[in-house]
């Protein structure tokens, strides 16, 4: 049962993004979609993730459950970040202030999914490893990251000049995804952790995820990504208008 809603939830998001590509409104018809996908699927990993059984792992046991949130999350914030990176290259290359609102909200709504994050692991680490904060090189590495970016904010928050700012920013936030690499994926790898998939301590297989939780996590990654791309819609929004207010003009349509 668990594959078949799976796969009809897949099918019916390929046939809305083939009708996506081929509607001429597709600025509003891809809010439409985040902000839809995300109830849609948001709604299926919280009742499946509590309804469909899962392996019965010695420690883990059912906070297992929660990597249908987690680990999403993590997912969304580094997509979040990524694009915000791109976004910051495009207005060095290009100065449309427009570029820079793309990148602040979506550096600040990658914040807020960094913070749930790390809130969601540290409850499942005081479960299976004893406590919330145990130092291990993952939640150190992970601290670190979002520190950079909360400076990221105070830097925006320092000035007032809207070019200046813009200019500071964008060079701050690439040096600032350039540090998330090595922090999360390479120096963890090289000292022992008890996280999964880093330092030796292998990460989910098959026999951990199996068909029943595939069901629920695949989904999951795509409700919570689009819902993070629907926040960040709304608040570029609101920064382009504050824009518009102070005698900056913008391609509202082509977002």
């Amino acid at each position: 049962m668990a594959i078949v809603i799976s796969s009809v939830l897949t099918l019916a998001l390929l046939a809305f993004l083939f009708w996506i590509t081929r509607n001429k409104s597709s600025a509003l018809v891809s809010e439409s979609f985040t902000k839809w996908t995300a109830a849609l699927l948001v709604g299926y990993t919280v009742i499946g993730g509590f309804l469909m059984k899962v392996p019965r792992l010695d420690i883990i046991n059912e906070t297992i459950r929660n990597l249908y949130f987690h680990v999403p999350m993590w997912f969304t914030m580094i997509f979040l970040f990524f694009l915000s990176f791109l976004n910051s290259i495009h207005y060095l290359s290009t100065g449309n202030l427009k570029f820079d609102a793309y990148s602040a909200s979506l550096t600040k709504v990658g914040i807020v999914f960094s913070i749930l994050g790390m809130l969601t692991g540290m409850e499942w680490a005081n479960y299976s490893w004893g406590e919330p904060w145990s130092n291990d090189p993952k939640q150190l590495g992970t601290a670190i990251c979002m520190l950079i970016y909360f400076a990221y904010l105070v830097l925006r928050g320092g000035m007032k000049d809207e070019e200046k700012r813009a200019k500071l920013s964008s060079v701050y936030n690439i040096f600032a995804f350039c540090m998330m690499i090595p922090l999360l994926w390479i120096l963890p790898r090289m000292v022992d952790s008890l996280h999964p998939g880093n330092g030796g301590n292998p990460g989910f297989n098959s026999y951990d995820l199996d068909s029943h939780m595939r069901a629920v996590f695949y989904p999951a990654i795509i409700g919570w990504i689009c819902l993070g791309l629907w926040i960040s819609k709304l608040h570029i929004r609101i920064q382009l208008l504050r824009y518009r207010e102070e005698g900056f003009s913008f391609d509202f349509d082509n977002k």
